[in-house]
């Protein structure tokens, strides 16, 4: 019986460790040296931030802070390996009482099979350092594989870790294809907070189901409709805008601005679809009455700038929150973050509108 229950804690102990083990028998290849997708923008500070270097001095320190969050990046590659391992640094070691570690700074890795994006494991962090093995006693067949970045921290560095025999390169297959890629202005709920891992916050969901790349510029608290963050993105070359921020602006910010960063982006994309969704119903606005005017008044007045928009403008569209994140009250951490459940009704939602747009 003590044999048994030593057994039974050592097992549970393993499967508590993301797989964890004695990795120095491995070849480690730093992940520079592969396909980084997600990047909007090539002239960055360091190889895995989000914003140009020419912003820095232009936007406000919390933008800049953020856009070191590696949220919508993913390495890509392909691997004849029975075993991937990752070695990684972190920039800030976060910490939040309402959002997994996993989410925060943990990898998540997929594979494609038979045509599509399939998860395979996530790597847990153990704090600023961490080593471990994502996956072990693969067939060794050559695959390709996506492995998405932190959603809440930055990286320092990453090293990609397969057997000593097996080779690694760049991947053959364009998936998510990156021509084109659908750009998210918004929140911490597009940033991904507080999906349990990286593959599940909303924009890489969206990025699987439509086998389309991303560019993910969703800033905890930030989406304030910064007018320098509007001038870059219509640097981008996409294939539509998705405007997600109404849960961090006020009213007399969305008059004041909010029609001026549409005007921004028309300036020099004139053709290509935007996307106005509407700020998610948090479940608390039943109950909480300031709460539940102030969500309504923000929908009402981003309609109206819709429907001013839509005048001249014929590549305007516009996306309720009634059904967003389903009707049971049920989708969110805090009332306002969503869990997985409501990352995935999201991206449910959105897909087909999405899809439609980008043809």
């Amino acid at each position: 019986m003590k044999l048994f229950l030593f057994s039974l804690i050592l097992s549970l102990s393993l499967a508590n460790t993301g797989w964890t083990e004695t990795t120095d028998s491995l070849k480690y290849i730093n992940a520079t040296n592969l396909e980084l997708i997600g990047k909007g923008f090539s002239e960055t500070t360091t190889h895995y931030e989000r914003l140009p270097t020419s912003l820095e001095a232009k936007t406000r320190p919390a933008v800049w802070w953020l856009s070191k969050n590696c949220s919508g990046l993913a390495i890509r590659f392909r691997t004849n390996s029975t075993l991937i391992a990752a070695k990684w640094e972190v920039t800030g070691d976060v910490v939040m009482n309402h959002f997994a570690p996993s989410g925060i700074k943990g990898l998540d890795l997929y594979g494609l099979k038979n045509g599509k994006w399939q998860f395979v494991n996530s790597a847990r962090p153990s704090g600023k350092i961490t080593s471990a093995t994502i996956i072990n006693h693969m067939s060794g067949t050559d695959m390709e594989y996506m492995l998405y970045l932190p959603l809440y921290d930055g990286l320092v560095n990453l090293e990609i870790g397969i057997e000593s025999t097996a080779t690694i390169g760049n991947p053959l297959i364009d998936s998510p294809r990156k021509e084109k890629p659908v750009v998210f202005y918004g929140t911490s709920i597009t940033q991904g907070g507080c999906a349990s891992r990286a593959g599940m916050a909303y924009p890489n969901q969206l990025s699987r189901m439509l086998d389309r790349q991303i560019i993910n510029l969703g800033f905890s608290g930030n989406g304030r409709l910064d007018l320098e963050v509007a001038e870059v993105m219509a640097d981008i070359d996409a294939s539509c805008f998705v405007m997600d921020c109404l849960p961090n602006v006020s009213v007399a910010q969305m008059n004041e601005k909010y029609a001026h960063f549409l005007e921004i982006i028309r300036k020099k994309r004139p053709d290509v679809p935007i996307l106005l969704v509407e700020t998610i119903l948090f479940p608390h606005m039943y109950f909480d009455q300031t709460v539940f005017a102030l969500l309504q008044e923000k929908n009402e007045v981003l309609k109206k700038i819709y429907t001013d928009q839509k005048k001249s403008d014929k590549h305007m569209y516009y996306m309720k929150a009634e059904k967003l994140i389903g009707n049971d009250f049920e989708a969110t951490v805090d009332g306002v973050h969503l869990t997985d459940l409501g990352f995935i009704r999201i991206s449910n939602f959105l897909y087909p509108v999405i899809r439609k747009l980008i043809k």
